[in-house]
Parts: C-alpha cells; sequence; structure tokens
C-alpha cells in the first residue's frame, strides 16, 4: 500500500459517533416471537459456545458490538436475558460513551463479570503503548480485568507500514506477556478490517504469541485464496478468530428467500449460519441496533446445529452479489487494486456504508476532509476497481453517491 497520511481513520471516525436516545420501557413487548428460527424463546440460559482458539475460554458464538445507538444498561440487560455474553467495546466508540455504559451496567450486576467475556480496544502508537494504556480501559470499564486487549483496527495506513512486523515480533510478546502476568488482561490481539489482513493474520501465526484476532469476515471468500490460507495458518496457530462485518452488505438484501424458509431461517440469520459454518470463527459479533435484531440474532445462534449446506450459501452468494452492496469486507482483488492507487476507494465505499445504513452525518466531513488526491476519480478506472473486486462491489455507482451526499 502506498505510505500516505489521510486525516480519515475508521478509529476517528468512529469517535464521531453519538450515543441515540432508546426507549425500552416497552420493550417486553416487542419481544414477542416471529416466524420460524425466532420461535426459540426469550431466556436467561447463554447462547451455545465456542472455544477461543487453543487455549482461549469458551465464549457465546454471538457477540455484541459496543457502538449501537441504542446501547444502554438496559438494552444490555436484554442482551444477557437472551443469552450473549461476548460483549465489545473500545475507547473511540460513541465519543468514549460506550465503555461508560458498560462499566455502568458491571457495577450494577457485579456478579455478571464472571460470567462475561469483555474486549475493549486501544490506539497504541506501538505495542509498549499497551502497558500505559490498559488502565485507562479498566478505568473507563469500571472493571479489573479485560478477557481481551486488542490494538484497534491495525493497518498501515494508521500504524505505518512497520506494524505489518509487530504480530512477530519479541517485543509485542513481551508485552503480551505483561499484560497477561498483571491480571488485567486474560487476552491479547487486535482487530483488522485492512485490506492487508491476510499478512496481518500470516504474521499473526509466524509469531504464535497473540490470543486472539477479530477480523471483518464474510463466509463468501474464494477458497484456497490468500484470506483461506492466512485463516488456516492463523487457526492452525491456535489463535481465536472473531468474525466482525459480517452483515454490511446486506442493506438491500431480501429478508426471506423461498429456499431458506424451508430452512426455518430469514437471509440474515442463514448468513450467520453461513459464518458458524467454517469451523475456524469461535464468534461472530454484530452490530445490533434492536430488540427485533437481538431476538433474531440471538434465535440465529441457538438454531445453528449444523453447517449450512453447499448449495445455501451459493445461493447467498448470489443473492448478496446481485444486491447494491456499499462495500467489500476483503478480497485480494480490492487488496491488490489499493497498493496501486492512492484514490481511497475503500475509505469511502465505508463511508457511504455508514452514511447510508447508520445514518451518521458526520461521514461528509470526513470525506470533505480526505486530502483531494483521495478521492479524485478522475484519474481512476473505477470499473476495473469494480472487476477486480471478488464481490463486484459497484464502485463507479458508490462513487456517484459519494459525490452526491458529500461534495
Amino acid at each position: 500500500m502506498n505510505a500516505r497520511k489521510s486525516p480519515l481513520t475508521r478509529r476517528s471516525f468512529l469517535q464521531s459517533t453519538l450515543t441515540l436516545p432508546v426507549a425500552l420501557a416497552a420493550a417486553p413487548s416487542l419481544l414477542a416471537p416471529s416466524a420460524r428460527a425466532s420461535d426459540a424463546p426469550v431466556t436467561a440460559d447463554t447462547l451455545p459456545r465456542r472455544q477461543l482458539g487453543k487455549c482461549g475460554p469458551q465464549a457465546t458464538m454471538l457477540g455484541m458490538g459496543g457502538m449501537a445507538g441504542s446501547l444502554s444498561p438496559d438494552f444490555l440487560d436484554l442482551a444477557w436475558t437472551m443469552g450473549i455474553r461476548y460483549f465489545d467495546t473500545a475507547k473511540v466508540y460513541m465519543n468514549g460513551q460506550s465503555e461508560k455504559i458498560f462499566g455502568s451496567w458491571l457495577a450494577k450486576y457485579p456478579e455478571r463479570r464472571k460470567d462475561v467475556f469483555l474486549v475493549s480496544k486501544d490506539g497504541p502508537k506501538s505495542p509498549e503503548e499497551m502497558l500505559a494504556l490498559i488502565d485507562h480501559r479498566l478505568a473507563a470499564c469500571s472493571t479489573t480485568y479485560l478477557d481481551a486487549f486488542f490494538i484497534h483496527g491495525i493497518g498501515p495506513r494508521e500504524y505505518g507500514e512497520d506494524s505489518l512486523n509487530w504480530p512477530k515480533r519479541d517485543a509485542f510478546k513481551k508485552v503480551a506477556e505483561q499484560l497477561k502476568s498483571s491480571g488485567k488482561v486474560k487476552m491479547v490481539g487486535f482487530s483488522c478490517h485492512d485490506n492487508r489482513l491476510p499478512d496481518y493474520l500470516n504474521a499473526a501465526a509466524e509469531g504464535g504469541f497473540l490470543d486472539m484476532i477479530m477480523l471483518a469476515f464474510n463466509p463468501f471468500y474464494p477458497k484456497d485464496g490468500p484470506l483461506d490460507k492466512a485463516l488456516d495458518a492463523a487457526h492452525q496457530a491456535g489463535i481465536g478468530l472473531v468474525a466482525m462485518k459480517t452483515m454490511r452488505n446486506l442493506g438491500d438484501v431480501p429478508k426471506r428467500l423461498p429456499e431458506l424458509d424451508k430452512l426455518g431461517l430469514t437471509t440474515r440469520q442463514a448468513v450467520l449460519h453461513a459464518a458458524w459454518s467454517d469451523p475456524r470463527i469461535s464468534v461472530v459479533c454484530n452490530l445490533i441496533d434492536n430488540v427485533d435484531q437481538m431476538q433474531s440474532n440471538a434465535a440465529a445462534a441457538r438454531s445453528y446445529k449444523a453447517p449450512l449446506k453447499f448449495a445455501h450459501r451459493e445461493l447467498l452468494r448470489e443473492t448478496i452479489l446481485a444486491g447494491r452492496r456499499t462495500m467489500c469486507t476483503g478480497c485480494p482483488g480490492c487488496e491488490a487494486s489499493s497498493q496501486k492507487t492512492d484514490f481511497a476507494f475503500h475509505d469511502i465505499a465505508r463511508l457511504v456504508t455508514y452514511y447510508e445504513q447508520d445514518g451518521n452525518v458526520q461521514a461528509r466531513n470526513y470525506y470533505q476532509a480526505l486530502a483531494a488526491g483521495h478521492r479524485d476519480a478522475s484519474k481512476v478506472d473505477l470499473a476495473a476497481l469494480r472487476d477486480a473486486c471478488h464481490f463486484k462491489t459497484d464502485y463507479p455507482e458508490i462513487i456517484r453517491r459519494a459525490e452526491h451526499y458529500f461534495a
């Protein structure tokens, strides 16, 4: 990837998101079960669990992200009731309010802490800085330990080219050992949604000391391709893998398909089943915005019994490819293209996604803050970018929408 400095980073973008009010007083009336897989009863029992890597604990196969506008102690109560025990937050989520909400909830129910798997993240300038940052994250979350502590959104643009070597460096290994021996952290790793994800996975596998990785993931990546091989390497090294952004391409996909109705699944539930069909994935961590989504996600986890058949996975893939996708969650084609141009097509696609799907108007400010060359498509073959993407993300259309929304 070309070295270039840009004011746009995922962490700085997320720092601009605001907490939205949510009225949950009437929530019990919203819990009426819907059809088929959603018939699973609401219960305080935990969801099915999977082991995180070779040496990690059992964690609920569904996790909840901490940047939903509806996040509140009451909303976390509902997640607990539905069996979710894996929760993910970060320093920058919701202008720093996300961690505080988790802290308030844990303070209200201290007996639940031992049953919760809590992740938080920060953006150190080097792995060594994690030793100083951990106390800030613990204070924000009102807890004495984190189940996992991640470098947030690792990638060359934000952390520099040398960060590609951090996961196999002795210096990072010593930091991980110190964090865990202090009792403040149980597992150490990083999150990554960068196009160089396969390189980071391979570096972590080679280093052999990181415990977990949270990665942008969809279940339709090319088999035997760079990502597939990198996932194998990380899994064989005993690293726990947590999927994120799994549902990001489903904005306009039909909610039901007759073939999936026969399985008792909505389209979105089937995508979750497709992700869990990969035995290397321990947890799918979703952004859950409302009670209906929470109920549907939890029902999908309870109803999962066996891998989704190939024909159903292909049906989902073709249905998603036919939709109006706004971002590629990671493929070799986009990775190769990003290293040949300064045009920030991947960032722009992500901003359009946040604007359209999340309603975040701050996306306009971050688009305009990009360097002129990073958003100048006049010398870029957008059709070639689309054709190189394994998921045929329609970059010509996305860039037109970005210019309409943000220019």
